[in-house]
């Protein structure tokens, strides 16, 4: 389990994830050697990753979360064939492994992901059912965290971690514009290299584009400040004490929708909140201690809101892949929401 200085830092990361080490020794107290030693032992270890992320909506990206149903023979080859994929997301088995949910990243433009999902799943004739879900609005994630996994900082410890711009990302508006503020073509390799490693240094993320390591540092700060780059945090619910993990379709009527999906997230069960299309408009994470907690969850909390007409929960029993690029490995499944 995490001790008080590793659920400190996790929490850091959250605030701010390029946030150097130095600022999180002084703010804890420790060496900077003490806080960059534990980072390298929670990578290793407990699959902690701060990954950079464009914002969907400032990219032009529609997301799609996509349900297949398969047969128990086929499921972790379509799953695997899915994690392969460079426009997935948040690949999970749910449901007993028959059922794989991910998310597809697509041209906004696109009115459909059939065409990029179909094409690569190998044609085993395991798949059974499918559904494609248009995320309309998230009410928890992206930028946000799982506030159980970010409860170690006080107030003061928290403002002083927190990021909360840079002097260059004003320079740069002086200099072009606001328009040089939403990402472009130019982006992809900056945006790639921080998908690998959201700390990457300014060195090398200036070898991976081929800019200054003065234009990285700008170029960050502005999409930063623009709100078309955030950091998200990866680490082991597990260490957190999560045991049940679900996924959770609600049907709502519309009239309603906007009231219970801000309820919803201010629920500290839960780690992901969104609006969709389908037959069911809402869809949430749920990460509780054990299934006896999943269960007062359900009754207790949700039960509650007589707004929800329906609800389908769907176990979750592995995270393939997150939000980055990269595989995770074993049964780890990161404490943030898709997307």
């Amino acid at each position: 389990m995490l001790d008080a200085l590793d659920r400190a830092l996790i929490h850091a990361l959250h605030l701010d994830g390029r946030v150097p080490f130095s600022r999180i020794a002084e703010v804890l107290g420790v060496s900077a050697q003490t806080v960059a030693r534990r980072y390298r032992r929670l990578r290793a270890e407990a699959g902690l990753r701060v990954v950079g992320l464009a914002d969907p909506d400032r990219a032009g990206r529609a997301q799609w979360l996509v349900r297949l149903t398969a047969t128990a023979r086929s499921a972790q080859d379509i799953a695997g064939a899915l994690v392969r994929r460079p426009d997935t997301s948040w690949v999970k088995l749910t449901s007993g492994g028959t059922e794989i949910t991910a998310v597809i990243h697509a041209a906004a433009e696109d009115a459909s992901p059939g065409s990029l999902l179909l094409h690569d799943i190998p044609r085993t004739g395991g798949i059974t059912a499918v559904s494609a879900h248009l995320l309309l609005h998230t009410y928890l994630g992206g930028p946000a965290n799982w506030r159980r996994s970010a409860q170690a900082l006080d107030e003061e410890q928290q403002r002083a971690l927190e990021y909360r711009g840079d002097a260059v990302a004003g320079e740069g508006d002086r200099e072009a514009g606001d328009g040089v503020r939403q990402p472009g073509p130019g982006d992809g390799e900056l945006f790639a290299a921080l998908e690998r490693d959201g700390r990457a240094g300014q060195g090398e993320l200036a070898r991976a584009t081929g800019w200054s390591p003065t234009t990285v540092a700008r170029r960050l700060a502005e999409l930063r400040a623009a709100g078309a780059l955030f950091f998200d945090v990866e680490v082991d619910a597990g260490l957190f004490g999560v045991r049940a993990r679900a996924l959770l379709w609600l049907s709502v009527r519309p009239a309603d929708l906007e009231q219970v999906a801000l309820a919803l997230a201010d629920h500290d069960e839960l780690a992901f909140v969104a609006a969709t299309t389908g037959r069911t408009n809402l869809v949430a994470q749920a990460l509780c201690r054990d299934p006896a907690d999943l269960h007062r969850y359900l009754t207790r909390r949700l039960g509650s809101l007589r707004e929800i007409d329906a609800l389908e929960t769907s176990p979750v029993l592995r995270t393939l892949k997150s939000a980055s690029p990269v595989r995770v490995a074993g049964p780890r499944t990161p404490t943030h929401r898709a997307g």
